[in-house]
């Protein structure tokens, strides 16, 4: 029997992904996390095909933290696709992004983003805003499922 997720972590680039899971563990918010490199993986993964078929695709993970620019299907397409499918739709999704465009922050947000955060550029801001946000999603928020 495969056990619950806290968090699905979607990024491509393995500095921010280590760090990113550094600030969510330095501070015990987490008990799980599996980390996918880019859109598609991420796609197969909750949906359950591909490299992950055969997976429970019931079992969700509490919060997706999810880049914008990545390879092969970037995070739009993504969102797009979680917010599109009944049994995701509801999983909060969380952009952590590099990116300022105005185009991109307007996009996610159309599509029902729960948050849009700009990765912090040294590690001590990195770890607190994971903290941060790993307590409020993960500890406070109440999901629908």
């Amino acid at each position: 029997m495969e056990e619950a997720i806290d968090i699905l972590l979607v990024e491509d680039r393995i500095e921010d992904a280590e760090l990113a899971m550094m600030g969510l563990k330095k501070h015990n918010l987490i008990n799980s996390i599996v980390w996918v490199k880019d859109g598609e993986e991420a796609l197969e993964y909750l949906l359950g095909t591909g490299r992950f078929d055969g997976r429970d695709s019931s079992i969700r993970p509490k919060l997706v933290l999810l880049d914008l620019k990545m390879p092969k299907v970037d995070g739009i397409e993504v969102l797009k696709t979680i917010r599109s499918t009944e049994k995701l739709k509801h999983i909060p999704v969380i952009v952590m992004t590099t990116s300022q465009e105005d185009k991109d922050l307007m996009n996610a947000y159309n599509l029902n983003v729960n948050a849009y955060i700009l990765k912090p550029v040294d590690f001590t801001s990195f770890v607190d805003a994971m903290q941060a946000m790993g307590l409020f999603w993960l500890l406070l928020n109440k999901r629908p499922y």
